[in-house]
């Protein structure tokens, strides 16, 4: 058993937050620990950070998003540009080194790489002293998730795994979890069940719409693309935060005259028993949204994902066989009636998605690191790399390049941070 675990997010996406969540039910229901803390990082950064990854993310998703994709794969460069990048943490993040110091858990638990490089670069330089485990939230592993000095990443494929090995990580020291879902994806639901008790056909066809947990997407476009199916359908159109588009939609369910039924469904925790009326999930494939469909078995209609992380994403999902892709609206009621037209490729594309799931994810990392307690498998962080010693961040590149205007937007001088 561990004494405190502190779990570290980000809310740069929901994605994040949600892979914490999950690790901490999992802790708190396997009795795995006396005290469990969840902390979004950003709330322990300046202003200018927290509006970066956040607003400006979702801002760019929605905006510019072959900018995102350009910026992702630029930024795919193991090791490239380290220095910098932690100058630039370092320079934003002083209160969460405070609050890990206050704290002092036994073991952190990141689930974004802000954090885990944090975490990281205290530990080279011996001013905590804790097990660090990072949590790799997609189905690929960009650069970005790199750091010298851990003790256990959890990956959610072989292939992942493969892919952090070979840009220097430690093959011990991965484990193959999946990505971690709330652990009641795990409990079977009876699907006609569930769409009696959400008011839903039992009989038709049910695409689950998922603009994500903030309510990003073209969803009343997808929708207008969907009005055009041959096959009688219902979409379960999930608004996330977005109260006004669920209001919008609410009112024109009421005069729909399509072969289309749509229930709008707000923010929600209850996304599992959604999942479990479904046949078909439609939206982005983000990381957590895309296991936990795995989890229920649904087919995925990968519709114009975003470049980068989701992209990468896609191309997993294409290859095992649990989806297929539309990148152009007007095409996309054909490519769902086509496959309307085919149970037997339905079921196959089903069997595959359960194949492919991990459900129990974040209750295979709590016993593995469990395990490696119980075996005295947790090596010193800062003996992963004995002949490395972080170097002190370039702050001074970072300053003459503006880096010292983020700090709460206010003009200061680094001396402070050059003698912490």
């Amino acid at each position: 058993m561990f004494n405190r675990v502190l779990i570290l997010s980000a809310t740069s996406g929901a994605g994040h937050i949600r892979a914490a969540q999950a690790v901490e039910k999992a802790f708190i229901e396997s009795g795995a620990a006396r005290e469990v803390r969840h902390v979004d990082s950003l709330e322990y950064t300046t202003y200018v950070v927290r509006n970066l990854y956040s607003k400006t993310y979702i801002d760019m998703v929605n905006k510019a998003p072959d900018l995102l994709g350009w910026l992702y794969d630029a930024s795919d460069k193991p090791w490239k540009n380290e220095r910098r990048r932690l100058a630039f943490d370092k320079l934003n993040t002083r209160p969460l080194v405070r609050m890990i110091n206050d704290y002092k858990p036994e073991i952190v638990i990141c689930t974004h790489f802000l954090p885990a490089e944090i975490i990281s670069w205290l530990l080279c330089r011996k001013k905590i002293h804790t097990k660090h485990v990072i949590v790799v939230t997609d189905f690929d592993a960009h650069a970005m998730w790199l750091c010298r000095h851990y003790d256990q990443y959890f990956a959610a494929l072989d292939e992942t795994k493969e892919h952090l090995v070979s840009m220097g990580v430690s093959r011990d020291k991965v484990s193959v979890s999946g990505i971690p879902i709330d652990p009641i994806f795990a409990e079977p639901k009876n699907k006609i069940a569930m769409r009696k008790k959400y008011g839903l056909d039992l009989e038709r066809p049910t695409i689950l719409v998922s603009a994500g947990g903030f309510g990003v997407g073209p969803m009343e476009d997808l929708l207008d693309s969907l009005r055009q199916l041959q096959h009688p359908a219902q979409v379960i159109a999930m608004c996330g935060r977005n109260k006004n588009l669920k209001d919008k939609l609410d009112e024109q369910a009421k005069t729909e005259k399509s072969n289309l039924l749509i229930k709008a469904v707000g923010y929600t925790t209850d996304m599992d028993e959604y999942m479990a009326a479904s046949d078909m999930v439609l939206g982005k494939p983000g990381g957590l949204t895309t296991a936990e469909a795995l989890s229920k078995g649904l087919v995925f209609v990968i519709v114009n994902p975003i470049p980068g992380q989701e992209e990468r994403n896609s191309d997993h999902l294409l290859e095992e066989g649990v989806a297929i892709r539309c990148n152009n609206l007007p095409a996309l009621s054909f490519k769902i009636d086509k496959l309307l037209d085919d149970p037997e490729r339905m079921q196959k594309m089903h069997e595959a998605a359960l194949h492919l799931a991990r459900p129990r994810a974040a209750e295979a990392l709590v016993y593995r690191l469990l395990a490696l307690q119980a075996a005295s498998n947790f090596s010193a962080a800062f003996q992963n790399d004995p002949n490395h010693l972080c170097k002190s961040p370039r702050l001074s590149k970072i300053w003459k390049t503006g880096g010292a205007l983020v700090l709460d937007g206010r003009l200061k001088f680094a001396r402070r941070l050059l003698r912490s």
